[in-house]
């Protein structure tokens, strides 16, 4: 997968861009608020139609109306284009995948990207919403099917916690409740176990990466948490094949074990989730715990250890999608370079241009790369991005 042409009109401080990376990595230097990480959010928003951090007014240059982005790019050798246009009017989004609307569930899967930011190095330390995000974002690309069963679940939590806080204030009746329980139940099943069967893949790509980058001194483990399960509760889960004390689960565990599971619990908690007004068990609560050398990372993990597994997780990310799809996402790689000391550094060069990765990679200093010659060298100032002399011959 790599993007052949981007192009961009109003797209943040950018009047109108077109550009041509290379099949390889491309490099964004510049001074801060210059627009380097425009580009990079620019393609991120084509991968699956949604900024990290603003709102679709937010991405549109000053004093404009309307932005439009443009991608053309390549998949398993086929040609496709992506073209977004989105106003300060959101109902006025358009979406058009290679000439064809759609909405923008429909981008998920097909412009496979990952994003590392230094806001992903202290993900370990962060609140569990931020890990889950991570691994779904990871799994929707390999699985679009998922994708959707993650919304269905996430609609169907918000309209049974609206019905048990109805229920608590006299306005419905318990009866109510079991039509709710039984649907979120076979969501929550399909959910986990996805979850339970990337995690089991993610960790075993993460430790060879740990491995590689701390010179085989550390191992790191990642384990799928069910959050609010009592002692009880992991009695039966142990029982159909989830054992979180040994922190492994039984191949042999399926959906309808795991639905029989959330079904007799959520009926169990009914009357304390009505005394809550919230659903006290699910997917929507379980975290990502994260250990090295069998320590867990969050309470005794050093910074190095931290931004290593940080590095370690977001290569096993690009590993995880080409298993799973045929074919390295596009990296993206926003201003990490200064986070990471100069082995570090080395380590991820060495592996995107071994694993001949198409990477977008943003900067302020031209130090921070090797000397010779590693891709294509684009210079950003005030929306305007030049090419590097010598790459133009």
């Amino acid at each position: 997968m790599h993007i052949a042409e981007i192009f961009f009109k109003d797209f943040r401080n950018f009047s109108e861009l077109n550009l041509t990376p290379e099949n390889a990595i491309n490099i964004f230097l510049g001074r801060n608020a210059q627009g380097k990480t425009n580009i990079l959010e620019a393609i991120y928003f084509s991968s699956i139609g949604r900024s990290r951090a603003a709102k679709d007014s937010e991405l549109i240059r000053w004093e404009k109306d309307c932005a439009i982005i443009r991608i053309n790019f390549f998949r398993a050798d086929v040609s496709h284009s992506i073209a977004i246009e989105f106003s300060t009017d959101k109902k006025r989004r358009k979406i058009l995948l290679d000439g064809g609307a759609i909405q923008f569930r429909g981008l998920i899967g097909k412009l496979n990207s990952v994003m590392f930011s230094p806001e992903d190095l202290f993900m370990f330390k962060n609140s569990p919403s931020v890990r889950r995000k991570f691994l779904d974002g990871e799994i929707s690309q390999a699985s679009p099917v998922y994708f959707a069963d993650l919304a269905k679940y996430n609609r169907l939590v918000d309209q049974r916690n609206n019905l048990l806080k109805k229920i608590r204030e006299g306005l419905a009746s318990p009866a109510n409740l079991d039509l709710w329980s039984e649907q979120l139940a076979i969501y929550a099943a399909k959910i986990t176990l996805k979850r339970l069967q990337s995690v089991d893949k993610l960790n075993f790509l993460a430790n060879l990466m740990q491995r590689k980058i701390s010179a085989q001194s550390e191992n790191l483990s990642i384990i799928y948490d069910v959050h609010g399960s009592e002692n009880s509760d992991r009695e039966k889960l142990k029982s159909i094949g989830l054992n979180l004390d040994a922190k492994k689960f039984n191949k042999n565990l399926n959906e309808k074990n795991l639905a029989d599971f959330y079904r007799e619990t959520l009926q169990a908690r009914k009357f304390s989730d009505i005394k809550r007004g919230s659903t006290s068990l699910g997917p929507h609560l379980d975290d990502l715990k994260f250990f090295i050398n069998g320590r867990e990372l969050k309470i005794f993990g050093s910074q190095g250890q931290m931004r290593t597994a940080a590095l370690a997780l977001k290569l096993s990310e690009l590993q995880f999608l080409k298993s799973e799809t045929g074919e390295y996402p596009i990296l993206l790689l926003d201003d990490v370079m200064s986070e990471l000391d100069a082995a570090r550094r080395e380590q991820l060069l060495n592996f995107l241009r071994r694993e001949k990765i198409q990477t977008f990679i943003t900067a302020t200093e031209k130090e921070y790369f090797p000397r010779q010659k590693l891709g294509k060298y684009f210079f950003v100032t005030n929306g305007k991005v030049e090419v590097e002399k010598n790459e133009r011959a």
